[in-house]
């Protein structure tokens, strides 16, 4: 049996973030995880855009941009969901992940899915750098691996 995987090495390449400012508290978390990493892996920081948001739901249209741009080696899209009181939380979740999921798929480039969605405040903090690590470091470690993903 063959394997095909990517290697971690981020010199040269080039990430846009695209993040929402909606529950930014957690977001800037999320955003320094996914730095921190694409640093740490050999990405220059001057070759890091990060394009911010109102929203989740606006995300989708940045990172299609930001895709169509041709600037580009990935796009990862950053944001927090949070369940509320109403059904806001399903639809706004799912159409998110349907809008990003439709992006990768006829994009050139990896488009990743970094959107936190959490019952509680708490799961957010928790996905954000505490018990649950970081979503926005896992992330932009996906985004390394399938930028580098040659052989197919």
């Amino acid at each position: 049996m063959n394997t095909v995987e990517g290697n971690l090495e981020g010199k040269g390449k080039k990430v846009a973030l695209v993040a929402g400012r909606f529950n930014d508290f957690i977001n800037e978390k999320l955003i320094g995880g996914a730095r921190d990493c694409l640093i740490r892996h050999g990405v220059a920081d001057k070759n890091i855009l990060l394009v911010r948001v109102p929203g989740s739901f606006e995300i989708t249209y940045a990172a299609g941009k930001a895709v169509d741009s041709g600037k580009f080696d990935s796009v990862i899209c950053i944001g927090t969901i949070i369940r509320g009181g109403t059904g806001h939380y399903e639809l706004l979740s799912a159409e998110v992940t349907k809008g990003i999921a439709s992006l990768a798929a006829r994009a050139d480039i990896p488009v990743v899915y970094g959107i936190v969605t959490a019952d509680t405040i708490e799961q957010a903090i928790e996905r954000a750098g505490s018990k649950m690590g970081n979503r926005g470091w896992d992330a932009a470690m996906t985004a390394l691996e399938m930028m580098n993903l040659t052989g197919i």
